[in-house]
């Protein structure tokens, strides 16, 4: 058996944050801004806006798309490290507000990898026979994490969700290969230090920390080995894939492996410029925007790639059908 995705949803909130926006509050402008990662504007959400109220519409629309109900899930597995809180999981939050009471519902924490991660083991568990249908979102609102006079920091994120639909197939479609890593030692170079058990009274500050230049480098590297190595263990070439979908950080990052393997631009899908990075929801939303604009067919080999705090990387092949 395999798993194949389908049906895609996505969210983002409503308000539009620009970077002129962002040179009224902070040392930037819009051309240091474009130059340096290629994003223009990105969604927050308000005061009032969790990540499970994006995750439901997304999830609400990706069982829209698949044309089945919430009953006929069997598990609800949710990507984010931004969740409403540290407990109940959105996973759960997500469950009770589809009315699918009863079936297995959890979070997975891989920060922006975490789609990648989520939709490896929803494969995963749909190969082993134990589920045939599986909601999976990833689902971050990070900008609630931002020291917004930090310009290292407060210009590259944005909230939003995506949501697919995974079912067991016999046919030859479906998820190929998964290929997902970590590198613990590395975990300095982008942390959020305070508010967890190390800091419960968050003396240090809840907000995200990053040696900008150390993960340049190893998202770059992450990138590079990922995608080898996925293709690898899908018995497929370079020139076999049709769409790279990666994470939406940094367009210099992007280009850089487009460069490195050659890669015209019409074989990979940007949208960062829009929504900055989303963290664990980039993915499931660039794949569900790629999917309406008619970027995808049946047929295609899609590559999902990204990378991640912890730190982590990996990255997902679809034979779309």
């Amino acid at each position: 058996m395999r798993a194949r995705i389908i049906g895609t949803g996505s969210e983002v909130p409503p308000k539009i944050v620009t970077n002129e926006d962002l040179s009224r509050i902070v040392d930037t402008n819009d051309e240091w801004i474009r130059s340096r990662t290629g994003i223009r504007e990105r969604r927050v959400s308000d005061d009032g806006t969790a990540t499970s109220d994006l995750a439901i519409i997304a999830a609400e629309r990706a069982l829209t798309s698949a044309k089945i109900t919430p009953r006929e899930l069997d598990l609800i597995l949710v990507a984010t490290c931004s969740p409403d809180t540290l407990f109940p999981s959105v996973g759960c939050m997500i469950q009770n507000k589809l009315g699918a009471s009863g079936i297995p519902a959890f979070d997975l924490s891989a920060a922006c990898s975490g789609f990648n991660f989520a939709l490896s083991a929803g494969a995963a568990y749909i190969e082993s026979g134990a589920y045939k249908k599986i909601l999976v979102v990833g689902a971050d609102t990070l900008t609630k994490y931002l020291d917004w006079t930090d310009r290292g920091t407060c210009v590259l994120f944005g909230d939003g969700a995506g949501a697919v639909v995974l079912e067991a197939t016999d046919s030859n479609c479906g998820i190929l290969a998964s290929y997902i890593k970590a590198k613990g030692e590395g975990g300095k170079f982008l942390v959020m230090p305070g508010g967890g058990t190390r800091d419960p009274e968050n003396k240090k500050g809840r907000f995200i920390r990053m040696d900008g230049k150390e993960v340049f480098r190893f998202a770059v590297k992450a990138l590079e080995e990922s995608l080898v190595e996925v293709l690898k263990l899908a018995k497929l070439k370079m020139e076999d894939m049709d769409l790279l979908i990666p994470h939406q950080a940094n367009w210099r990052i992007i280009d850089h492996v487009m460069k490195k393997f050659n890669l015209p631009e019409k074989k990979v899908y940007v949208n960062l410029m829009k929504y900055g990075n989303t963290s664990a929801a980039s993915i499931p939303l660039a794949l569900d925007e790629a999917r309406s604009e008619g970027k995808i067919k049946s047929g295609d080999n899609i590559v999902l790639v990204g990378f991640g705090a912890g730190l982590t990387y990996g990255a997902n092949v679809i034979l779309w059908g």
